[in-house]
Formats: C-alpha cells, structure tokens, sequence
C-alpha cells in the first residue's frame, strides 16, 4: 500500500519565497562617503558594523607586540589574534575579491586610516611588510604616480614624513594636521588634514557656530580642498548639531563613534549615498 501526500500550493512555494527574502536582506549597501568610523574596532563587530552602515573610512589603533601590529586603544587591552591583518585586511580582500575589486560594488576608494601607537621607526617596517602582502587591493605610490585601487591605507598617530624615505613603492599615505597646509606637501603623500577641534575651536555644540569661528573653519576647508586634500576633525562634539555644522561648511568627513545615528543623519539631510558606478581601468 502507498501513501500519498499533496503539498498545498503555497507551501510549495515557500523555498522560493524564502530565497526571494534573502536577496532583498542581502541588497548592497550604498556607500556614504563623508562617514568615518572612530576606533571602529571598539564596536561588536570590527569593521562589519561599519560596512554595514555604508561607511568609507575605518580607524584602526595598532601597538607592536612580539612582531605582531594588534588592534586596540592601549597597550594593556591588546589580545592575541587580533591582528591588523585578521579584524581588517583579510576580511576587506574577501569582500573586494567578491565584489568585483572594491569594498563596495561598484563604488569608491574605501579608507583604511591606521593609527600607530608605539614608535614608527619600529612600528611601521613592520607595517610597511604586512601592507606589502595585500598591495593587490591597495592604492600604490610610486614616482609621482598614484595607482588608485579598492582602499588607500593613511596612517595617522606616531608618523614622520621622513619613514618613507628611500621607498620606490609606497603602499601608504599621511594623515596631516594644519601645519601641513603651509607644508607644501603634496596631496599624494598627505592626502588629509587631521585636527583636534578643541584645540582650534571654542564651540561645543551650542546655540550656532560663532560667526568668527565659522569663518575660520570655512578658511581651513577652503584652502585644505584647493590643495586636493580632506578634513576631519577629531575631539569633537559627536552629535546631530556638531555633524550638520561641518558638513554645512564642507568638511569631508564626519568622525564619529555612533555609526547607525550617523548613517541615518547622512540620508535624512541631503548627503545621499554614493551610487554604485561602473569600475574602470584608470581608477584601478
């Protein structure tokens, strides 16, 4: 004797439904190019939570430990395994080899900004060693040529011009602070200007941006953009009011610790995502 079962109609099309679903969950994020990540490895997911919420710029703090560049905000909470390597370029070259050679699909550089914590002159040899291993998916510099790739490494914290001297390949630029806008500098090698806004600026948050003060912050802009160069500024309020101020006076770059507020400031105020582009080889 057999037994006979009929599967009803719409239970049948349920894989189908299900698959349909996860397409729509898996939808590529957009890309919002003025949001940076702060100590982004202090969030429950390193990196991930970043690029979930369209950021093209993460921070990574590193301390050399036993050869090893670890990620963390002091020496005394370094722990094994977190390498720069292992919460950051490996899971960024996944994501650029299945995307098509870019961290989003079709979209722009990404920035990975690191910061070195200890000595350079015995920090980044070491870096500079590890970058060399990923140099496929990073913008290279050599010669006075820029060779534009998925993600342009900056490094920011204890550096000096003069570590890169010698090199015929550079897989890394610098995070200026102001004095560079007088530096002459090219914008290849200090492609951002880096500042500490209590150091510069009075205003907290409160009530509108001193006229004075607005004037000088548009002055810095100004001059940092005629040199091809970005802004962010860091010690700063981390708010709505404080995001809708810099980005009204050009700054590029909103430093930030709260990732999902940012994001949803970014779409609500007129700076949309980036649109996916069409990749091609000069920007490769």
């Amino acid at each position: 004797m057999k037994c006979r079962f009929t599967i009803p109609a719409w239970l049948a099309c349920w894989p189908i439904a299900a698959a349909c679903a996860a397409a729509f969950a898996a939808e590529p994020v957009a890309p919002l190019l003025n949001a940076h990540a702060h100590n982004d490895y202090e969030h429950k997911r390193p990196l991930f939570n970043a690029l979930d919420c369209g950021f093209c710029s993460v921070e990574a703090d590193v301390h050399l430990v036993d050869g090893q560049l670890l990620v963390a905000h002091e020496r005394a909470a370094v722990k094994p395994g977190r390498t720069l390597q292992a919460l950051y370029l490996d899971p960024l070259r996944e994501r650029v080899n299945s995307n098509g050679g870019r961290v989003y699909a079709g979209g722009p550089e990404f920035t990975l900004l690191v910061e070195i914590k200890g000595e350079w002159r015995t920090s980044y040899p070491v870096l500079r060693e590890i970058l060399k291993q990923y140099a496929d998916m990073l913008t290279t510099f050599r010669a006075g040529s820029t060779q534009t790739n998925a993600i342009r490494v900056i490094i920011t914290g204890h550096r000096a011009k003069e570590m890169f001297h010698g090199e015929t390949a550079r897989y890394a630029a610098l995070d200026g602070d102001l004095a560079d806008l007088e530096s002459g500098a090219s914008a290849a090698l200090v492609p951002w200007i880096s500042s500490n806004w209590r150091q510069s600026f009075k205003w907290r948050g409160k009530g509108a941006l001193p006229e004075p003060e607005r004037a000088r912050l548009k002055a810095i802009v100004d001059k940092a953009h005629q040199q091809g160069r970005r802004v962010r500024f860091w010690g700063a309020p981390d708010q709505p009011v404080f995001w809708g101020a810099m980005l009204a006076n050009g700054v590029d770059l909103i430093n930030t610790d709260n990732l999902e507020g940012a994001r949803d400031f970014l779409r609500q105020h007129g700076h949309q995502p980036m649109q996916p582009q069409m990749d091609t080889d000069e920007h490769r």
